[in-house]
């Protein structure tokens, strides 16, 4: 062989391998297809979160004072010795008993009811912290619903973030994640 037709056969073969590859990387990035999805709308998703939190505050309170004779004894025998004595004053004989009798019963009831209404009168006031949960309600941004075009198809994903005007694509899938 002659040292042109070497020459030609190289450069023939080396056009042909350029060819070759350029034509099969053609091929290879029309399979894997676009590199990133164009989006078509954004729309933000909100959801609700409640937050309890607790809320106090100082009340004025009436308090009974607690009572020393419970059942009103003293008040009761005090009502009783009075009528007794001021039912002695009427009238004579076995009337006189009989008044005597009635006055010391009816003074030990009016004496019970006396002691009792001035137990419950005797109040002292104080202050108590009262507290109640209440819950606060706000609205977030969880997410973002994605419409999107890729390849002349059009479908919509769920996102944490928005992406901008396009969504990268790495073997005809979406990447959603940071990465």
């Amino acid at each position: 062989m002659n040292k042109s037709m070497m020459t030609g056969a190289v450069l023939g073969v080396a056009l042909a391998t350029a060819g070759g590859v350029f034509a099969g990387y053609s091929y290879l990035d029309g399979e894997q297809g676009a590199r990133e999805a164009e989006v078509l709308s954004v729309s933000e998703v909100r959801e609700t979160v409640e937050e309890p939190r607790q809320v106090c505050r100082d009340v004025q309170v009436t308090r009974r004072k607690p009572a020393q004779d419970e059942h009103q004894v003293l008040g009761t025998v005090a009502g009783a010795v009075i009528g007794g004595v001021l039912g002695n004053q009427v009238g004579g004989g076995n009337g006189k008993k009989l008044a005597t009798v009635a006055g010391a019963a009816a003074g030990g009831y009016a004496g019970n009811k006396t002691q009792e209404k001035m137990q419950a009168g005797d109040t002292y006031q104080s202050t108590e912290q009262r507290c109640e949960t209440v819950v606060d309600s706000r609205e977030v941004i969880s997410g973002f619903e994605v419409t999107y075009r890729l390849q002349g198809e059009e479908g919509t994903v769920l996102m944490d973030r928005h992406p901008g005007k396009t969504i990268p694509v790495v073997d005809g899938q979406l990447v959603l994640g940071e990465g």
